[in-house]
């Protein structure tokens, strides 16, 4: 796994959760991700009175990177005010699949705990365009 200083990702995860839109839940989530140059991009769940319509911290984070030019994570904190480590759901895997093969991961709770995992330990046979290819 990459060797980083996390703690500037912890920050910047803390700071996106404090803007985290989430008037039916109230589960508050922030990311942030650091890309191969060592810019960190933050991002905040933003939920919507029709469910399907939220979208995750994880992709606010990747959608903020691409935003601004960048498309190489190497590296994302999730966290949370749950009481154990929360990672991605499904759908933000597969997000982080299309930019990056294998990357680690911490997830930290409301007290935090932290555990570290990676891409792909979380989603082990991920779909990619590499798929295409053999269809």
């Amino acid at each position: 796994m990459v060797k980083l200083d996390w703690e500037p990702l912890v920050v910047a995860a803390h700071a996106a959760q404090k803007n985290a839109y989430a008037p039916y839940s109230d589960f508050k989530v922030g990311a942030a991700l650091i890309t191969a140059n060592g810019d960190i991009f933050g991002g905040c769940n933003v939920e919507n009175a029709s469910y399907s319509a939220t979208v995750c911290a994880e992709r606010t984070a990747i959608g903020n990177a691409l935003v601004h030019g960048q498309n190489n994570p190497i590296a994302m904190v999730v966290l949370t005010d749950a009481d154990h480590p929360i990672a991605p759901c499904g759908t933000c895997r597969q997000v982080l699949a299309e930019f990056c093969d294998d990357i680690p991961i911490l997830l930290i709770d409301g007290e935090g705990r932290r555990r570290l995992t990676s891409l792909s330990e979380l989603l082990p046979l991920q779909f990619s365009g590499e798929d295409f290819q053999d269809a």
